[in-house]
């Protein structure tokens, strides 16, 4: 039996969505548990044989500053779900809450893992081949050293073994050309590490890539600095909005183009599900001694479910263990990466 802690206040819109979304998960996965986090008032009208109310008093707002959801909202919905982890009642929290503060909650309670100096958002993106490019990090980090970028890179290897099944995902490093004089001095150390790590066994590393091949499908997984990736990540979300914008337009200008889009509604209606942001939502914040999970702030239903489905998956495949696991054997290669101050606990 997997339980998942679920702030249920997180979000644009709180338990109007989670509640419904916690319910057709439990529907759907019958060995799973739910611990929901929330205001008492909000949660009240919830009943479910497998799901458990857990009160709190607070709640993080979207736009708290980090030092107010860290220092004044002890009792918030969402520090809550992850002290559920860190007590073991949770295999795993999720919330669509306030990216900034769920980072370093998560940080604060949990801590690190050894060999792990900054943790990592590690999240999906659409590609041509029909699933989903893992790219990390979306923007814990905005730099990172070459070493922080071979830490993201193992554990995001870990993260795709355990989801996909796949024994050694392939790892490319994103850069503005494939070969290798291209990139500033921090990316052409980075590729020595992950070369370094690969002959070692611990990576399966392709090389650079570049932004299109994150769509194109080239590797399982693209390395970054959190700067390039929530650019990239945010770039990617403006563009699907655009094009679904176009189409609108264009099969709405009179009754002619209106029966052409009657007509091909069927491969319009397949397309927007393979580009469907809400099919791969749910980031893992991943280097954390506990698994948390990141869903878009603006979800709906949908989106929110298929982020419990990721944390579920990942709780069930035991990720944390296969990380640790990546960690230890590759030991030797993190030696050298500076070791970062924990958060200290806010008087």
């Amino acid at each position: 039996m997997v339980t998942l802690a679920v702030d249920c206040m997180g979000g644009d819109h709180g338990a109007k969505v989670t509640l419904p979304a916690c319910r057709v998960f439990l529907d759907r996965n019958p060995s799973a548990k739910l611990l929901l986090v929330g205001l008492p008032q909000a949660l009240s009208h919830f009943s479910h044989p497998r799901a458990t109310l857990v009160q709190a008093s607070e709640v993080v707002e979207m736009d708290d500053p980090i030092e107010v959801a860290l220092r004044r909202k002890k009792d918030s919905s969402m520090r809550i779900a992850i002290e559920q982890v860190r007590d073991g009642h949770a295999d795993a929290a999720v919330s669509a809450g306030n990216t900034g503060a769920l980072m370093a909650i998560a940080r604060y309670v949990l801590k690190t893992l050894d060999g792990i100096d900054r943790p990592a958002i590690a999240g999906q993106m659409p590609n041509a081949k029909g699933g989903g490019t893992t790219m990390l990090d979306l923007g814990a980090n905005v730099d990172s050293t070459p070493e922080h970028l071979l830490q993201f890179a193992l554990m995001g290897s870990a993260l795709v073994s355990v989801l996909t099944g796949v024994a050694k995902p392939s790892v490319g490093l994103l850069n503005i050309g494939e070969e290798v004089i291209k990139g500033n001095e921090n990316i052409k150390k980075t590729s020595e590490l992950l070369r370094s790590a690969a002959n070692s066994g611990d990576l399966n590393f392709y090389g650079n890539v570049e932004g299109n091949d994150i769509f194109k499908g080239t590797t399982d997984i693209v390395v970054c600095d959190g700067f390039v990736g929530n650019v990239a990540l945010k770039a990617s979300e403006g563009l699907a909005v655009m094009i679904s914008g176009f189409l609108k337009k264009s099969f709405s200008r009179n009754i002619y183009t209106l029966i052409a889009g009657f007509i091909a509604y069927p491969a319009l209606s397949g397309f927007k599900k393979l580009v469907d942001h809400r099919r791969h939502n749910g980031a893992a914040l991943l280097g954390l001694q506990g698994l948390v999970f990141k869903s878009h702030g603006s979800a709906d239903e949908l989106a929110f479910l298929t982020a419990l489905q990721r944390a579920y998956d990942a709780a069930d495949h035991d990720l944390l263990a296969r990380v640790r696991s990546h960690l230890t054997h590759a030991a030797p290669l993190l030696a050298a990466s500076p070791p970062l101050n924990h958060i200290t606990d806010p008087a």
